[in-house]
């Protein structure tokens, strides 16, 4: 059905009528008024005029009855006594009493809001008169939190007010500009907004405080505002969000770097030997604790009756029945079985201090550097470092390229695997150790998702696979109730065997060799693993993927030759590929080369692996 354009709406005009000859008419819904809501309009009109027109009917003796704005015919009785000009008082006449019952009914429902700009600034004069917020509140009837956010905005520079008027911005992208106290800058963002309407919000409050920091800012939450203002910090306060501003992040780095370091200081009063600071990250990296070795905390169990005392208190505290006294002995007996360093263990080792997301100090206790690793041993803090462990020297880049050292970790992990498929009892053991809550959380023992961990380098050369690691599925089994009992009847030598091999092949690569104490170092002791058991380097896979120079000392430390040795002189004269073949031929037939090789030393290369894996 098609809609007629409402003639008698379009046909309504503005006159200006005097005061006198108006009156509420009987259709104004707003026939009672509260005085002082009335007293404190008539205010708000002589600070910031009629900013919306009364509607109105004329009867038959030329006067006009008020159907809409009530509330403003009678404030403007009053505000007339005081500014006679108001006596003339713009009204939009209906053309009929159909269209001016339309209106009166209307009042309360679709009474046209004042525009936001308008708005503003009409409470920004009404405040500039001298009137308060709840004052202000009363007369718009709104509340007085909505206020004082208008009021806010009637702070900033017209331009921003201007724009809004004639809708190049948005209210929100209003309300973006009063976390800004720099009027020079606010204008020169201002002029970005109007031109690209997608700015967001957020982006034009980053763009107003671009070195201001928010109060939920781990370094001010660990600081304090408090600290902060009293050092002369201010804040920017944005009602609109109810986020606070840091307007001098360098004096808060300042404390946040002055509280750090006194915190660090009493770690180290504590008698830890050394105490490091992670100020840039609410975390401490993995990559930081991995090159440190753990000293394991001492503990002390709860005696027999200790611990039968301790489930008589918990007891009584899961039914909510453990008195205080009670509540005091169970705390008194979790601090005894809590983790704690000895004095000889802080001497040897350190602390790492960082400050998390909240806002809080956190430390991580008992760590020995590798430089220290040798000391620490003799005073039995930890176990006699590793090879190579307990030098604290900066590492010059090393001879081996990323690629050769990722693929000798697969054939360290190949001989692994290769070694555990002759021991099925300690692969047992693994198994239900790496599914027992005993291994704790988030351990990688076994990749237990039926995955296959990588055990073929890139250059398959001298590799033996064992075909037992090498078994997969080809097709999707359609009945397994049936494939199951066929496997169950096979027996318990079958189950044994493929759940050898099918755990071996899970084993990852260096799972715990990284920590004081490397499982994955003793699975190999205990399995007998040997990387020369499956791989022989030769020149596709490691001979020619090093430098020449690192070919001449490996051919002068194997054959134990000096520097002046015709044998080494006439090696070093070669080229790297010719290099690389001579070690292949004296690491396939030591003894059958055309170089000099003892029995000594023949047993030496067989027995030769990089140390990259």
């Amino acid at each position: 059905m098609n809609m007629k354009p409402n003639t008698d709406t379009a046909a309504a005009v503005i006159e200006y009528v005097p005061l006198s000859d108006l009156y509420l008419s009987d259709l104004n819904p707003r026939q009672e008024a509260d005085p002082e809501g009335i007293a404190l309009l008539a205010q708000s009109i002589l600070t910031c005029g009629l900013v919306q027109n009364l509607a109105g009917l004329r009867d038959d003796a030329g006067r006009v009855a008020i159907v809409a704005g009530g509330r403003r015919f009678r404030a403007l009785g009053i505000a007339a006594e005081q500014n006679p000009s108001l006596a003339m008082v713009p009204v939009r006449l209906a053309p009929n009493a159909m269209t001016a019952q339309a209106w009166a009914n209307a009042e309360n429902t679709a009474r046209e809001a004042l525009a936001p700009a308008d708005e503003i600034r009409a409470y920004g004069r009404m405040r500039d008169a001298g009137a308060l917020a709840h004052s202000i509140a009363k007369a718009f009837g709104v509340t007085e939190a909505h206020v004082y956010r208008r009021l806010k905005l009637a702070d900033l520079p017209a331009p921003v007010l201007d724009a809004l008027a004639a809708k190049e911005i948005s209210l929100a992208i209003a309300t973006a500009f009063t976390v800004s106290n720099d009027e020079a800058l606010t204008l020169a963002i201002l002029e970005r907004a109007k031109a690209h309407s997608y700015y967001s919000e957020h982006q034009i409050k980053s763009m107003l405080t671009p070195d201001s920091l928010q109060h939920t800012d781990r370094r001010a939450l660990f600081v304090g505002l408090e600290t902060y203002e009293a050092d002369g910090g201010t804040l920017t306060r944005d009602l609109f969000s109810e986020k606070v501003y840091l307007n001098e992040p360098t004096l808060l780095l300042r404390l946040f770097d002055e509280k750090l370091q006194a915190e660090a200081a009493d770690l180290k009063a504590a008698g830890w030997k050394w105490v490091e600071i992670e100020a840039d990250e609410s975390y401490l990296s993995y990559a930081v604790t991995d090159k440190l070795i753990r000293i394991a905390p001492m503990s002390e169990p709860l005696t027999e009756d200790e611990a039968e005392e301790w489930d008589e208190l918990a007891e009584l505290a899961n039914g909510d029945v453990l008195d205080d006294a009670g509540k005091a002995r169970m705390e008194e007996l979790e601090a005894k079985t809590a983790d704690y360093f000895t004095p000889e263990q802080m001497s040897q080792g350190g602390a790492w201090l960082y400050v998390d997301s909240n806002g809080k100090a956190c430390t991580k206790l008992g760590y020995v550097r590798r430089e220290d690793a040798a000391t620490a041993a003799e005073a039995g803090v930890i176990d006699a470092p590793r090879d190579g462990m307990d030098s604290g020297a900066t590492a010059e880049k090393g001879p081996y390229s990323a690629k050769l050292i990722e693929d000798m970790k697969a054939v360290r992990l190949n001989a692994a695997q290769t070694a555990l498929l002759s021991k099925p009892s300690l692969v047992l053991d693994l198994l239900a150790f790496a599914l027992s809550p005993d291994a704790g959380l988030y351990h990688s023992i076994l990749d237990v998702r039926t995955g296959t961990p990588s055990i073929v380098p890139t250059q398959e050369d001298g590799l033996e696979l064992d075909p037992r690691l090498n078994q997969r599925a080809s097709t999707r089994n359609i009945d397994l109730a049936r494939s199951f009992a066929d496997f169950r009847a096979k027996g318990q030598k079958h189950r044994n065997a493929a759940l050898t091999e099918a755990v071996a092949r899970t084993l990852n690569y260096g799972c715990g060799i990284s920590d004081a104490f490397p499982l994955f170092e003793r699975l190999e002791d205990e399995a007998g693993a040997s990387i020369r058991a499956v791989w022989t380097p030769t020149a596709a896979n490691f001979f020619g993927r090093v430098s020449g120079g690192t070919l001449d000392g490996l051919f002068k430390d194997l054959l134990e030759l000096g520097e002046d040795s015709p044998a080494f002189k006439s090696f070093r004269s070669l080229k790297k590929g010719a290099k690389a073949e001579a070690m292949e031929a004296i690491f396939a037939d030591p003894k059958g080369s055309e170089w000099p090789v003892t029995d000594a030393q023949a047993a030496k290369i067989a027995e030769w692996v990089p140390d990259c894996a």
